[in-house]
């Protein structure tokens, strides 16, 4: 498995990702993950939706709150034709409790803690944390990636202008 070390940080400190990231044009690769009820969820179950998937470390921090949050007030907003989703290495069982307590009812929380084929398929998978790293992947309804955006330090919160910018030149 590739490994591409000093890409991200965490508190300054250099982290080494696990995967090869897609690059933008091209198919985005199917994963599995499971929903809040432990059922297994595809990417391809999203097919003929724009999709924007924030790969999140963890919900139950103040940066992946907020960016959550953020992403379901953004939904509202977008129409039927726009599905977001928050994969994180949050167990389902958290990931329910979490988004019934924050009142997020409008992103598709998923976990990847079970086989990390996200993690490793997309290249956000923080080795020695076992958690994914913060980033946002745009897709159009053909399932093609349109935009990538890594967040360089994890605890920042990406640019969600240049995101709603490239998700709105889809829409």
């Amino acid at each position: 498995m590739e490994e591409n070390a000093g890409i991200i940080t965490m508190k300054g400190n250099p982290l080494t990702l696990i995967g090869k990231q897609p690059k933008i044009g091209e198919p985005a690769p199917d994963f599995e993950v499971l929903n809040n009820d432990l059922s297994q969820v595809r990417l391809s179950s999203f097919q003929g939706k724009i999709c924007v998937i924030a790969s999140v470390p963890s919900l139950d921090t103040p940066v992946c709150d907020m960016e959550t949050r953020r992403f379901n007030e953004e939904a509202g907003m977008l129409g039927p034709d726009v599905t977001i989703l928050t994969i994180s290495m949050d167990l389902p069982f958290a990931q329910k409790r979490w988004c019934g307590a924050a009142g997020v009812d409008k992103v598709v929380t998923l976990s990847d803690h079970f086989s990390a084929s996200f993690g490793e398929r997309y290249g956000v998978l923080i080795k020695d944390l076992r958690l994914l790293a913060r980033a946002i992947f745009v897709l159009d309804k053909d399932g093609i990636l349109q935009y990538v955006q890594l967040v360089k330090e994890v605890a920042d919160e990406p640019d969600y202008n240049e995101v709603l910018g490239a998700l709105k030149n889809l829409v």
